[in-house]
Formats: structure tokens, C-alpha cells, sequence
């Protein structure tokens, strides 16, 4: 009798998780005339009416790696992702199972991000150890020299970034010869001997300038640096294994817009496996339609320019990556920049001046989406010429403006 007992209460446990799982299709359309690469699959699970602690996605009956991300810090994963190729005029279907118990499935990391202290016990620039994910800082403090690489750095295969932890906010880059993870052995600052064995470098010099799209206050006529901020975090929300997410949150910024109260500003980085583009998310903490605000692209020396007069910017140039007097050991590095910011949030595209390509841009809601991207000559894998670097941009802001659509 009681064997009996026990065996019905594991089966009616087993039947309860069974029936608190969710499983669903996925469909996704490309209607364009060009293969899609790395197409970022993105689902909201709040949506689904449970506490998703495992997931499973599998494409014609096999498995394909996901990602579940908490992206506010409460213990509840928030989205699940996945990451697709798709033919031209083509249709793909997933599965996806959702589950209530277990934990994240692991697979092979594809993208990486970190954020360290700087331990000065530690000579080697590349050999730091004291790693965190988050830090907040009141106004006043600077905590640009406490940081290794100045703050958090983040990467897939082909590109790697990072982000200045001062009033900059700058966003700065780092170039590869070859595809592959290097931010855990270089730490952003290659030896003699990961130079010669083909590792990557700082490849830009940012100075005070937007560097890569970094959003900036306006006081009507130039660009403010946020310096006037009560508190500022620097959080990395999501480590992989197919995105990285970092985090910028400023509170009480005081934007410099004539007559204007401070505001709440959080800005996302999110940068997806087998892309060179990043996705810049900003989020205010009420509507700002009579706010303005500036971002761009760095004035790479003797660069020349692309522009569509419609949101689209890039430019192709040569020079040195760091201040000329720290130039010995590094090369001048020739770069590409583009940035895609939607034709309903530009005011303004502004001329070139000796520091940017500069936009006033600006949204009648509480948020603003833009993306970001960049190339490297010394790639193997890229673009080493102005022409074929513009080709790219136009292709990518396409892409952008005409997703794969997902049921």
C-alpha cells in the first residue's frame, strides 16, 4: 500500500512538471533577396506566465545553443535568446521548450565580457585578477585609473569594445587579425609576445571625442559630457554564451538642455555572437520629447565620410590608436566606423568638425534604439578599402530596417 502511495505521488509529481512545462514553435520569414547571418532571436518571457529556470531549443529535432539573461537583477531570467543563419526568401521553425525547474543549459562560449580592478600588486597589464561585475560611484568620483581598461570590455570573434567608466562614457574598440575570443589573455592590453603570435589591440583613439556612438548631452550648441551626475553604475548584465550585455546607468544627470530638471538615463550595450555590430538601447525614466541629445563618430584622422542624410554615417581613416607622445610599440591602424540611428530621432545631422560627425538627436517617448559598428584593416576576415567599408553599411542599415519577421 505504501509503495503504492509513493508511486502515485512521483507520477502526479512528474505529470504536474510535465504539465508546467511550455512548449511552442517559433517561425521565422525572410523576405528579403539577401542570406541573413546571425539573426538575433529574441522572446519576452513574462509573456509565457511562468518562472523559466531551463530552457531547450532545438531546430529539425536538434539542439542549438540559447541563452537565458536576468537583465534587472531579481533572480527571474527576463528573455531567452537564440541566434540563427537564414537563406534568402526562406522560412525556419525552432521549438522551443520552457521549463520550470532545472538550470541553464551550458554550451560552448561564443561571445565574452569582463570588469576588474585594477590590482596593483600585479605588474602585467594582462594578468589582472580582481574581477566584478558591477560598480557604482557617486558624483565626484572617478573611478577611470581604479578600473583595468578603464571599464567594462566585452567581445565575440570578430570585434571587441568597451566602455569608459568616467564622465566620457566613451565607447572605445579593439581590432582583430583573426577571428577568435582574446579579452581573457590579452585583457585588452597584448604583450610583445601576443603581438607576435597574431592577438589583436586597441586600434582608436577617442581622446574626448563620441569615439563610437557614445550619447552625449546638448546644450544647443555642443555636445555635454555627463558630468554632472548623482550616481553612476556600470553593470555587466550578460556574459554569454551567445550575447554580452552591458549595462551604463546615470542617475540625477543634468543634461545641460536649457531649462531642463535632471534625468535617469540607462543605456545598453548588447552584442550578439557572429556580428560586428552592436545594439545601443536607451531607456529614460520618463518621456523626453523636449530633451536633445548628441552622439556620433569619432573623426578618425584624414578619413573620409559616408553619409545618406538619413540617419546612416560612416567614415574610413588612419591614425595613430593612442596620444602620438605614447606612440612607440604601436602602429597607425586604419578603422571604419558606422553608425544607424532611425531618421525619426535625428533633429539634426551637424558638418564635420576636427573632433566628429556629429547628429542632435533626440525621441517623444522615454527610450531611444540605436546601433553601432566598426571594421578593422588589419582583419582577415573584413574590409580594407572605403568602398567596400560603405557597401557594408548600406547593406547593414538595410538589414536593420527590414528584419526577419518572427511568429
Amino acid at each position: 500500500m505504501k509503495r503504492t502511495f509513493l508511486a502515485a505521488a512521483l507520477l502526479s509529481t512528474m505529470l504536474s512538471a510535465a504539465m508546467a512545462q511550455k512548449t511552442f514553435d517559433v517561425s521565422l520569414t525572410n523576405k528579403s533577396k539577401i542570406d541573413r547571418k546571425a539573426v538575433p532571436v529574441v522572446l519576452k518571457l513574462k509573456q509565457y506566465g511562468m518562472d523559466v529556470k531551463s530552457a531547450l531549443v532545438t531546430s529539425n529535432g536538434t539542439e542549438i545553443p540559447s541563452q537565458l539573461d536576468d537583465l534587472n537583477g531579481d533572480g527571474i531570467f527576463d528573455e531567452l535568446c537564440f541566434i540563427t543563419d537564414m537563406d534568402k526568401k526562406s522560412t525556419a521553425k525552432f521549438s522551443v521548450k520552457l521549463m520550470p525547474e532545472g538550470t541553464p543549459r551550458e554550451y560552448t562560449p561564443q561571445v565574452y565580457a569582463e570588469m576588474l580592478m585594477s590590482n596593483k600588486k600585479i605588474k602585467s597589464s594582462n594578468k589582472q585578477n580582481l574581477y566584478i561585475s558591477s560598480l557604482t560611484v557617486d558624483n565626484g568620483t572617478n573611478p577611470y585609473w581604479m578600473l583595468h581598461h578603464h571599464g567594462p570590455a566585452f567581445e565575440n570573434d570578430m570585434v571587441a569594445y568597451r566602455i569608459y567608466f568616467d564622465h566620457r562614457q566613451t565607447v572605445d574598440i579593439y581590432g582583430k587579425y583573426k577571428k577568435g575570443l582574446e579579452l581573457k589573455e590579452t585583457q585588452f592590453y597584448p604583450d610583445k609576445e601576443q603581438k607576435a603570435a597574431g592577438f589583436g589591440d586597441d586600434i582608436l583613439w577617442v581622446g574626448e571625442t563620441f569615439g563610437l556612438g557614445t550619447i552625449r548631452g546638448w546644450n544647443g550648441n555642443a555636445p555635454e559630457m555627463l558630468k554632472d551626475v548623482d550616481h553612476r553604475t556600470l553593470r555587466l548584465v550578460a556574459r554569454g554564451p551567445l550575447r554580452t550585455i552591458v549595462e551604463v546607468e546615470d542617475k540625477g544627470w543634468n543634461t545641460m538642455n536649457p531649462g531642463k530638471e535632471k534625468i535617469d538615463m540607462t543605456t545598453r550595450y548588447t552584442l550578439y555572437a557572429g556580428r560586428r555590430d552592436c545594439f545601443v538601447d536607451v531607456k529614460f525614466n520618463k518621456p523626453v520629447s523636449d530633451y536633445r541629445f548628441a552622439t556620433g563618430i569619432i573623426n578618425v584622422k584624414n578619413s573620409v565620410e559616408m553619409s545618406d542624410k538619413n540617419g546612416l554615417r560612416g567614415c574610413w581613416g588612419t591614425d595613430w590608436p593612442v596620444s602620438e607622445k605614447d606612440s612607440a610599440g604601436h602602429k597607425r591602424e586604419t578603422v571604419g566606423l558606422g553608425i544607424r540611428i532611425p531618421a525619426a530621432n535625428v533633429i539634426s545631422e551637424l558638418p564635420a568638425n576636427k573632433d566628429n560627425y556629429p547628429y542632435v538627436i533626440g525621441n517623444a517617448t522615454d527610450e531611444l534604439h540605436y546601433n553601432i559598428t566598426f571594421g578593422s584593416d588589419n582583419e582577415t576576415f573584413g574590409f580594407h578599402d572605403a568602398d567596400a567599408w560603405f557597401e557594408y553599411l548600406k547593406a547593414w542599415k538595410k538589414e536593420l530596417e527590414t528584419p526577419v519577421e518572427i511568429k
